[in-house]
């Protein structure tokens, strides 16, 4: 019998499916950022993006390629000739570039999406395998909505997309549909079924409509894939992939019932998920496993006697080794840029010195306005910096009048610095201080956004805490999500209406030119 755990190869999606998630769009700077952070975490395979999607997916897809040599950069791309193309492009000088092929497989995508039947499907199949290697000698082929295919059928497609030169079968279970006994037994029969699949690395990629996504990955893996695909805190279409970092873990805690192992870095789970939570504007539930803020909170009398007395009574991993940190006092206003640097590397943050300036700067602003600045300080301090110099509107300053004490409404004023370098000042009234706030940034930069959900949160404890902003609103039709930290609350929603102000501009929605700003309000 072989003890040796088998290795799991861990390809990441959060560039590529993570994106499509509805608010979840990043600059190409943001994208390249994080490739670097999943490289640092041990991510064996990072999907950077779908070329053929668009020209700014295309060139951060490339960006990636050229500047990411420790991971393997994957780009995806129908059974396509031209997408295939955009592939090569985009992947041109990667030191392992993957292309990664795939085409519709089920019964119901075949009929109401392709209008193909099973021979053209093949055929196709097999073709942008070929052309795609090519391009590369790393090509994975995957058949979309593989769990509601014909399991014969899935078989031949494999065999062929194989026999045509694919490395990797992905079988995706593309809405979630399947249990863990059923997608481990399909792989079961694809290693039993598929012709030459000794040679072949087959791999699952899951998401979550019913909550199954890191439990059917398991299973896949008891079935024999030797990859799973997955996305930082489980971001994805509709209700998301498989989460990383639960994958991960569950693979490390259970390493002698699964007998497997992967590359990843988990310490490094937490400084990433939150690293993917202030880019995107999407904060982890408090109860998410692993990265959410209670993870390894108790708070019950009985659960807390019970930790006192052998911490494994109520904790299967201890929290160092996903990345939390176990003391909360952290650094005052006297300690200085050595001490903030060392911190910041002990909680798992690589910064280089134009981001330990800016952040020292903030921290040192900080430190007069609190007692003590705490672990979750010095993280919402780092991760806002993106938030504070964006690239479009930035905030300057603003005052905001309750209008309570002389009977007034409520008012606001703002300054913001644009792009350009133009100072903008508007003012406004509303029905609260914070109505009026967003009334007056939507003056300032002739936006209108629909708000859908506006909350504020502490970030750590105390009547000094730092208060976190988010905010969800649509611009033109699209959804998008905003954030923003500081010791002032209403700071903090200026800056999250703003992370969504330039998330749209960034994505080249129509905005109001500035000499139609006033009829924009006004009308």
């Amino acid at each position: 019998m072989n003890t040796r755990p088998e290795s799991i190869t861990i390809f990441d999606t959060s560039l590529r499916d993570g994106e499509q998630s509805p608010g979840c769009s990043m600059s190409a700077s943001q994208k390249l950022r994080f490739a670097h952070a999943l490289a640092d975490l041990g991510v064996d395979v990072i999907e950077a993006g779908f070329p053929a999607s668009s020209s700014a997916d295309l060139d951060a897809v490339r960006a990636i390629a050229r500047s990411v040599p420790r991971a393997t950069i994957a780009a995806l791309a129908r059974c396509h000739a031209g997408d295939i193309e955009a592939c090569a492009r985009a992947l041109d000088g990667a030191r392992n570039p993957r292309i990664h092929v795939f085409i519709s497989t089920s019964p119901l995508h075949r009929e109401h999406k392709l209008g193909l039947d099973k021979a053209a499907v093949l055929e196709r199949a097999v073709q942008g395998v070929e052309l795609a290697r090519r391009h590369a000698d790393d090509v994975e082929f995957s058949a979309e909505d593989a769990l509601r295919t014909e399991p014969d059928f899935l078989a031949e497609v494999c065999s062929a997309a194989l026999a045509a030169g694919a490395r990797t079968l992905n079988i995706p279970d593309t809405v979630g549909y399947t249990t863990p006994a059923e997608i481990r037994a399909l792989f079961e029969y694809l290693r039993a079924h598929v012709h030459g699949a000794e040679h072949a690395v087959f791999s699952a990629h899951c998401h979550d409509d019913l909550g199954l996504a890191v439990a059917n990955s398991l299973a896949a893996i008891e079935g024999g894939a030797r990859q799973v695909e997955c996305t930082i805190n489980g971001i994805g279409e509709r209700a998301g992939n498989a989460a990383l970092e639960e994958l991960v873990m569950a693979l490390k805690v259970r390493r002698h019932y699964f007998n497997a192992q992967t590359r990843i870095d988990t310490r490094r789970l937490v400084p990433t998920s939150r690293l993917l939570s202030r880019i995107t504007g999407m904060s982890v539930q408090r109860n998410k496993a692993i990265v959410g803020q209670n993870a390894f909170a108790h708070e019950s009398g009985i659960h807390q006697h019970g930790m006192l007395r052998h911490r494994g009574t109520y904790e299967i991993m201890h929290p160092e080794d996903v990345g939390w940190a176990q003391s909360q006092i952290v650094l005052g206003r006297h300690s200085g840029r050595a001490a903030l640097a060392d911190r910041l590397q002990s909680m798992g943050f690589g910064v280089d010195e134009a981001q330990l300036n800016a952040v020292f700067a903030a921290f040192k602003t900080l430190a007069e306005k609190k007692r003590e600045v705490f672990d979750a300080d010095l993280e919402a301090l780092l991760l806002d910096a993106d938030a504070r110099t964006p690239s479009g509107y930035r905030l300057l300053r603003l005052h905001v009048s309750t209008g309570v004490a002389d009977d007034s409404l409520p008012t606001a004023s703002v300054q913001l610095l644009a792009a350009d370098g133009e100072r903008i000042s508007e003012a406004a009234v509303g029905d609260g201080p914070v109505h009026a706030l967003f009334a007056a940034l939507s003056r300032a930069t002739g936006m209108v956004l629909d708000i859908e959900h506006y909350h504020v949160s502490s970030v750590t404890t105390g009547d000094d805490a730092q208060g976190q902003a988010s905010v969800t609103a649509r611009v033109a039709g699209r959804e998008f999500t905003g954030s923003g930290t500081s010791p002032d609350i209403l700071d903090a929603s200026a800056l999250a209406w703003l992370d969504i102000a330039n998330r749209a501009l960034r994505a080249s929605l129509p905005i109001p030119t500035p000499a139609a700003k006033r009829a924009a309000i006004t009308a």
